[in-house]
């Protein structure tokens, strides 16, 4: 028996307090956020530098 099998089949139930958010808006949320933040930065730079030592 699983540690939630009581609840899994229960219906959901929506807020009546707020109203649902739409699908551009809880996308936007995540927008902002870079994991990588400067590896677009560090790959240009990398490839400066292959550039230049393949035209010696």
């Amino acid at each position: 028996m699983g540690e939630y099998d009581d609840i899994i089949n229960l219906p959901y139930k929506k807020s009546t307090k707020h109203k649902q958010m739409s699908l551009e808006a809880r996308a936007a949320q995540f927008a902002p956020f870079a994991a990588l933040t400067g590896f677009d930065e560090a790959v240009e730079e990398t490839v400066k530098e292959s550039s230049k030592k393949r035209d010696k």
